[in-house]
């Protein structure tokens, strides 16, 4: 059974790829677009393509029995036909909720005819690092709503609740809502920061525009997007968030943001 990971050289992707060696997964293909780059481990098959064409997808699906798919909106229709041709049988990808704006992935996996499972996954640990230029300059992070709370979750989790679903059964048909294992508001990522890194960091709270200035150094042309759909128009989730949803299905607790922060601590002070 062959298994293909798509986006295998991106942060989610290639840990996908070390979640299935680790539970003893032999059959594994990586897709990527630059192979030489890859620097994917020993005895993972690397195969040359890239979800925005879709044409290229033809060699790497050969013989491909599951596959993580990771989000692609805009030609995730034609990648899913040319699996179906090729013998892919079962997709777990990662989305969204149908109306979230990832939720055109969900909504043509499930009109492929293909087996799937959904994975819609809270707040990256890993967005925090759009803070890293703040901390390092001024020890000041500018946000609008420092009481918004979320239950951030680390890729590396996700990851792992990928390669479970795809060498496991009773995920098909399923969407894994993943969360961390606490709700934490801005202000409390913040906290925990200034801990791990020991030094003092604070959170201001900032216009939209302020907000904007401080972002767009690490951000690029995603910042006034991010603060709009992101910061701005955030709905704080309900109580009844599944925030033991990792631990669940793997059998092994999420990681905490504390824990998260510690071990990434050298990445928010490196230039």
């Amino acid at each position: 059974m062959t298994i293909l990971v798509t986006g295998a050289t991106a942060n989610i992707g290639r840990m996908v790829v070390d979640q299935l060696l680790a539970r003893g997964a032999t059959d594994v293909r990586a897709l990527t677009i630059n192979p030489g780059k890859a620097a994917l481990p020993d005895g993972v098959q690397v195969a040359k393509g890239h979800l925005g064409r879709p044409e290229s997808l033809a060699a790497a699906f050969e013989g491909v029995d599951r596959m993580y798919l990771a989000p692609s909106p805009g030609t995730v229709g034609e990648v899913l036909a040319a699996a179906r041709a090729a013998g892919v049988r079962h997709v777990v990808d990662l989305s969204g909720e149908p109306e979230s704006w990832w939720g055109s992935v969900c909504n043509a996996v499930e009109g492929s005819g293909l087996d799937w499972t959904h994975l819609w996954p809270a707040d990256f640990m890993e967005n925090t690092l759009t803070w890293s230029q703040q901390i390092r300059e001024s020890g000041v992070i500018r946000e609008p709503n420092p009481d918004t709370a979320s239950a951030p979750i680390a890729m590396n989790d996700i990851a792992a609740v990928a390669a479970t679903a795809l060498l496991t059964d009773g995920h098909v048909g399923r969407a894994h809502a993943l969360a961390g294992p606490e709700i934490l508001t801005r202000a409390d990522l913040v906290a925990h920061l200034a801990d791990a890194l020991d030094r003092d960091i604070t959170f201001r709270t900032s216009t939209r525009a302020e907000t904007i200035t401080a972002l767009e150094p690490a951000m690029g042309d995603n910042t006034t997007w991010y603060v709009d759909n992101v910061l701005l128009d955030f709905a704080p989730p309900p109580q009844s968030l599944p925030t033991t949803s990792v631990e669940d299905i793997t059998g092994h607790p999420a990681t905490t943001f504390g824990h998260w922060a510690r071990a990434n601590a050298a990445r928010f002070l490196a230039d």
